[in-house]
Parts: C-alpha cells; sequence; structure tokens
C-alpha cells in the first residue's frame, strides 16, 4: 500500500465532520486512505492498528474481498429497487438468516440504514403495536441515564447522554423518562465480566410505573451493554429482573444491540448471552460489517402479528427510501456468511479471556481508576483533570495516534472493541501502545 496526497488548508473547508471538533482536527488533520485486516494506513503510509473496529462495526476485519465481490455483483445487476410496494430477493433472504441467528421468537425484520433509524423505527413500532390492541392510551417511552440511542430525535429523547439532549429539549418527545444508570465505580470498579452489585438498580422501573402509572408506558429501551457512554455493564441478573418487571405490567422491552450485536459479546446477540429475550432488538454497524449503511429491527411474532389482524393495506405507515437498498443486502448476506464461516459470531468468546487479562494489565497505572469489559469490548475509566472534563482521555488517543493505534474516547473513558478476528499479536501490540501512552 502506497501513500497518497491528503487535503490541506480551504479543501478542507466543505466538509462539516460529525461528532468532531472541526477547528481543532482541521488544524492538524488526521487522515485514513487504506484498510486491510486489523490495520488502517494513513495518507502519510503509516500504520494505525485498528483498536475499535472502525466505530464498533467492522467485526470481521477491514477489506474483505467477499463483501466488495457482492455489492459489485448486485451493483452491476441491479443497482436500486423501491421498498413501498415491491421487493427484491435479497431482501428477504437477509431478513432469513438474521432470523436465524436471532433470539427464538424474534422472527420478522424491518430495515433501515442506520443505528439511529433503528431506534426511531422501534419506538414507533411499540407505539402503533399498543394502538393496534386497543391499548392507545400507553404512549409513554423509557430510556435510561447515560443511555445512547443515536440521533435522531426519538433516540436523543431516550437517551440519557447530556451532551446529546441539552442543545435540543424544545424538540423532545414528550412524556419521556429515565431509569436511572448501572454505573457504580465505588462498589464495581475493576470487574471481570458482569459486575456484582447493582441489581436492585432495575427497581427502578418499578418506580416509574408507581409515578407514571403502568397504563401509560409503552416501552423500555436499553442498551445490555452501554457502549458509547463508555462501556457500562448491567450488573448480575439486572437485565433479568428488568424483563419481568416489564412482563408483570404489558410493558415492550427493547434492546439497543447496535454495538452488541453481531458476536461483539461472545453471542449473536447480547440477548442470548445473557439469556434475556426483549421484544424487539435493534441492530446495524456489524450488519454490513461497516461497508455499506444498513440497520435492521428485529420484531418479535406477538407484534409482528398483531399488525396482520386489523384491516387489509398498509399496515405500519413507516419506512425509508433505502430499507433493503439492494447493495446493502447483498453486504449483509456476505458479511452473515462470513460470520458463520468463520465462527466470528462465538469467536469472541475464545479471545475474551486473554483479552481481559491484557487489560485489566493497565490497572495501577497512572490515572487508570476502572477497567470494565465483557467478551472484546473493554473501557478504561480515567481520572479527569480538575476544570478539563474529557482531556485526559483526548490526549490518550492522540498519543495512541501517533505510536500507531486507533482507540475511542468518551469523556475521560476509552473504550476498546477490536475486530472479532483479532489474534493474541494484536493485543499485545494494542495494550503494549495504551500503557506507553499512559504513562
Amino acid at each position: 500500500m502506497n501513500a497518497q496526497s491528503s487535503p490541506t488548508g480551504s479543501a478542507l473547508d466543505a466538509y462539516w465532520m460529525p461528532f468532531t471538533a472541526n477547528r481543532q482536527f482541521k488544524d492538524k488533520p488526521r487522515m485514513l486512505a487504506r484498510a486491510s485486516g486489523m490495520y488502517y494506513e494513513t495518507t502519510d503510509g503509516r500504520k494505525i492498528l485498528d483498536g475499535v473496529a472502525g466505530l464498533w462495526c467492522v467485526n470481521a476485519g477491514h477489506g474483505r474481498r467477499e463483501i466488495t465481490a457482492a455489492v459489485a455483483k448486485q451493483l452491476e445487476v441491479m443497482d436500486y429497487a423501491p421498498p413501498f410496494q415491491m421487493g427484491h430477493p435479497d431482501a428477504f433472504a437477509l431478513a432469513g438468516e438474521l432470523v436465524k441467528i436471532a433470539p427464538a421468537g424474534l422472527a420478522h425484520v424491518f430495515f433501515t440504514n442506520s443505528g439511529s433509524e433503528s431506534v426511531d423505527t422501534a419506538l414507533k413500532i411499540a407505539l402503533a403495536y399498543h394502538r393496534a390492541k386497543g391499548d392507545a392510551a400507553r404512549v409513554r417511552l423509557l430510556g435510561r441515564e447515560r443511555g445512547y440511542h443515536g440521533v435522531g430525535f426519538g433516540g436523543i429523547s431516550v437517551g440519557g447522554m447530556t451532551a446529546n439532549r441539552k442543545a435540543w429539549p424544545a424538540a423532545m418527545i414528550p412524556g419521556v423518562d429515565h431509569l436511572r444508570h448501572t454505573h457504580d465505580l465505588a462498589r464495581n470498579a475493576f470487574s471481570r465480566g458482569l459486575p456484582a452489585h447493582g441489581v436492585e438498580l432495575a427497581d427502578d422501573l418499578e418506580r416509574l410505573v408507581s409515578l407514571h402509572d403502568a397504563s401509560t408506558i409503552a416501552a423500555v429501551i436499553v442498551e445490555p451493554i452501554a457502549g458509547s457512554t463508555g462501556v457500562v455493564l448491567p450488573p448480575k441478573g439486572y437485565l433479568q429482573r428488568l424483563r419481568a418487571i416489564c412482563d408483570r405490567h404489558g410493558i415492550l422491552l427493547i434492546f439497543d444491540e447496535v454495538i452488541t450485536g453481531f458476536g461483539r459479546t461472545g453471542s449473536p446477540f447480547a440477548a442470548q448471552e445473557f439469556g434475556v429475550t426483549p421484544d424487539i432488538i435493534t441492530c446495524a454497524k456489524g450488519l454490513t460489517n461497516g461497508a455499506i449503511p444498513m440497520g435492521a429491527v428485529l420484531v418479535s411474532k406477538k407484534i409482528y402479528d398483531t399488525f396482520m389482524q386489523g384491516p387489509a393495506g398498509i399496515e405500519l405507515f413507516h419506512g425509508y427510501t433505502y430499507s433493503a437498498h439492494p447493495a446493502a443486502c447483498a453486504a449483509g448476506l456476505a458479511t452473515l456468511a462470513i460470520y458463520q464461516q468463520e465462527g466470528l459470531l462465538t469467536r469472541a468468546k475464545q479471545m475474551a479471556p486473554a483479552f481481559e487479562n491484557a487489560v485489566h494489565g493497565l490497572r495501577g497505572l497512572p490515572h487508570v481508576i476502572d477497567v470494565r469489559n465483557y467478551g472484546l469490548v473493554a473501557g478504561i475509566e480515567l481520572d479527569p483533570i480538575p476544570g478539563a472534563p474529557g482531556k485526559r482521555a483526548f490526549d490518550i488517543y492522540l498519543k495512541c495516534f501517533e505510536q500507531g493505534l486507533l482507540i475511542r474516547t468518551t469523556g475521560d473513558i476509552i473504550a476498546l472493541s477490536p475486530a472479532l478476528i483479532i489474534e493474541q499479536k494484536h493485543i499485545d501490540e494494542l495494550l503494549g501502545i495504551l500503557s506507553c501512552a499512559l504513562q
């Protein structure tokens, strides 16, 4: 792979970058040019070990030729097909393959183009489901503090990350409330796997039921493992207790598995890993290995059948121009085939012990106040610089990039989520660079 020219000066002006300090970046750009396996290459020819699978999405590693070939072939045959009142074979094939690896009972798939769209779709389905069964008073949606559910107005309403909410408070969905988060540094610091303390935090749902009355609550949405807020794990028994409370009060349970789906925890979905089946799962990211934007909503048979019992006609007034786009479906089918052929949906179990030992080896380094992990995901929490929250972690991010490693930070937490193809040599390289940067 050869270096290539990088835009500079005014050539950087036109692109308004997402979730980026634009002026800071454009003053000293970090440009990626190519990717293969576990590595990126910068425009100046430096190899960068990808410690975050792109953005939690490139689970099978970069540059998978099987996906490239499938997408190219599909574009040659048919570039686009309208999803409204029309279909194409790959849409049904991909839905069928997803159902095969989904938790039992989640038998139907609605396609979107991103995790944000999947979340907004799931919320709309939940509200419409209660209305379809004659329970139209159930209009309240519950999220969780520190939750991240994308950037649609529905997602930021049920989400609990302050920075994503404070700019648009007047545009939030009315009537939304939030459970307490499960981050308990005092009791659970340096947990290996699921933390021992905090199952009682699930009872916060009973508090909200008492406050609002169950007859007004449509659904609760949580991430099995909260990723973007800094790898916050569910305490042992927590998700099971949420499921039981939802069942008791007729509330739908939605798992946002945009990050945890497709093998991140060691099972196809975290729902299977933790033995808790929700009514709806949202997913995206790893669905196409990041190659083509695509998301999906997996829905229980109970919900789908309720919509199919009404008058003949359009059952759900919702969809996207690019729902089940032919190229995305081709990418999804090729990706799922790779996952199955290479055992990647469960490979995190094989690599988790080595990964866990490596990340917990950071304990005792300067400013490291917690390490938490599950499967092939880890969070390293740092003591903030007084008066400058987030700066310490971002400084480490910059140092790591300079030394050949891409990590992700959220506040003063470093998140790691390497591709599922990771080997011991990559773990050693990743933690070697990170350890040097922390010191």
